[in-house]
């Protein structure tokens, strides 16, 4: 470097707001939630900041030793992953019944269950945290500058505000649903409600449609949520302060998703998108999994999994799935731990696992068949591979439509796959190139920013360190009642004043009237 170099470096360090080495306390979610939380973790550990993780007794990601947090080891029912594969396999069984009513009300029910029991183990977990004075008096001693943590579970945000320190939130849902509802102004007019495959561009159907599962998200949170909740926090925090008050009061919402996934709407200004924060540019892979893909020549390979939950299908659907497979010219890398399929052709490679993004960052992938994970969609995205989908449960379904929608996806109903409609479905998303240009499309669009969506969350998460806040970016309007909130009270009272005018207009009109009518009376008189 010579002089002029130097000094130009020299200022623009100079020029970079800095951060001491921080002391962060992180409530995580676990299960694949956990997997773009210890993405943030890493990241926070390589920059110098000291983090300390909540970690369930029974966790199933979250291991105990890392070099890059220390745990604290919680009483906590956490995502046992036995229970919670059990219900990952009958939420399995009941969409393969078929997609009748009936089955649909057993999927809501069994999901509505899950949460509640989940909401309720949360509550008893938080309460024992709570209730052990000399765990709370070490957290103080800590001298935490924030907390991190998952709001699709609570128990972050309330130790939060237990112990008076600023909150981000890593966000994609809350304890009541997608995270915009519960910030964001959202118009039911052309903001869809989650799972209702819907667009921003509605019909009078769709709007109607829409208006109906606002309604039913409101009866799920009154039945999965708020009796959890509400009697906690009015218990320790006051008989005054609604339980979402604590999430809206969150400084920071790193938002896990941008408007290439999101369809148009309003959003808040302490509301930070940094989808694909996790995704990275794809390392090379061993020589015999490099092999088998070279030897797909120009027709390439398939990658299939349907994430960590789902290893293993039902011994008629992987065949049916295998013998479709069978009949491509291209390779297939299928990460499959079940029975091996009768009908497995011999150009498709089963594993147990696969490193799905360097994979789907290789050159020679054409297509995705996925579950419609958040991460595997936002992986297929800043790769640019389109998408072939079978939703199972939860966002999925949700997911994949707004890749169909945009183009980029071919989604079936697991519980209709035959051999015959999933062939076809691999051929149209391999053979139209409109899916692959639409997704390369998506994909450049999604990596051209300015800062990187890891460093603006670094960016973010220190501001808050640095400034013990940022209630400047917060607004107060979650503290308004809902009457306050839609100005109704003003309507009202604008209207009385309306009706006033007007009745003293009519009685005034009236009596001149009558004036004028008895003076002509007492002159033909």
């Amino acid at each position: 470097m010579n002089w002029l170099e130097l000094v130009v470096l020299a200022g623009l360090l100079c020029s970079v707001p800095r951060v001491r080495g921080g002391k962060v306390l992180v409530f995580p979610v676990d299960g694949s939630h956990w997997i773009n939380m210890k993405v943030i973790i890493e990241e926070l550990h390589s920059r110098g900041h000291e983090v300390t993780v909540l970690q369930p007794q029974d966790s199933w990601y979250i291991k105990t030793d890392s070099p890059h947090y220390r745990t604290i080891t919680i009483n906590s029912a956490g995502f046992d992953k036995d229970v919670f594969g059990s219900f990952v396999t009958r939420q399995l069984n009941l969409r393969l019944q078929g997609a009748s009513i009936w089955v649909r009300m057993m999927l809501e029910y069994e999901v509505l269950e899950q949460f509640y029991e989940l909401n309720k183990l949360m509550i008893a977990t938080i309460e024992g945290v709570f209730e052990d004075a000399q765990l709370m008096q070490s957290f103080r001693d800590a001298n935490y500058d924030l907390v991190l943590t998952d709001p699709a579970m609570g128990g972050g945000v309330l130790l939060a505000h237990r112990l008076g320190l600023p909150l981000v939130l890593n966000v994609r849902w809350t304890i009541q649903g997608e995270a915009h509802h519960a910030i964001a102004p959202s118009p039911i007019s052309y903001v869809p409600i989650p799972g209702s495959e819907l667009t921003d561009k509605m019909t009078f159907q769709d709007r109607l449609k829409n208006a109906w599962l606002h309604v039913f998200q409101r009866f799920q949170i009154a039945y999965v949520t708020d009796p959890n909740y509400i009697p906690f926090v009015h218990r320790y925090f006051g008989p005054d302060i609604h339980y979402m008050e604590l999430f809206q009061a969150a400084d920071i919402w790193l938002m896990r998703n941008d408007f290439t996934f999101e369809f148009p709407r309003p959003t808040m200004p302490n509301v930070v998108y940094m989808a694909g924060f996790q995704c990275k540019p794809s390392k090379p892979l061993p020589k015999d999994l490099e092999d088998f893909i070279q030897s797909s020549g120009e027709h390439g390979i398939i990658v299939m999994t349907l994430g960590t939950l789902v290893g293993k299908l039902p011994d008629d659907l992987a065949d049916n799935i295998a013998a479709a497979f069978a009949q491509l010219p291209q390779k297939v890398i299928w990460r499959h731990t079940g029975k091996r399929p009768s009908t497995l052709g011999n150009n498709t490679l089963l594993l147990d696992w696969l490193p799905q993004n360097d994979l789907l960052g290789h050159p020679k992938t054409r297509v995705f068949v996925a579950h419609g994970g958040t991460n595997g969609v936002q992986e297929a995205i800043y790769h640019g591979v389109p998408l072939v989908g079978l939703p199972l449960m939860f966002d999925q379904q949700d997911n994949l439509f707004r890749m169909k929608a945009r183009g980029v996806a071919k989604v079936l109903d697991i519980a209709m796959v035959n051999k015959d409609n999933f062939l076809e479905a691999l051929k149209e998303v391999i053979n139209n190139p409109s899916y692959r240009e639409n997704m390369q499309s998506l994909s450049r669009i999604h990596r051209d920013r300015p800062v990187k969506p890891l460093d603006l969350a670094m960016f973010w998460i220190e501001f808050v360190m640095r400034h013990k806040g940022a209630p400047h970016l917060r607004t107060e309007s979650y503290k308004m009642s809902t009457i306050q909130y839609f100005s109704i009270d003003v309507v009202a009272f604008l209207l009385a004043v309306v009706l006033l005018i007007a009745i003293v207009f009519i009685s005034v009109m009236k009596f001149l009237w009558r004036m004028v009518f008895s003076r002509r009376k007492m002159k033909n008189e």
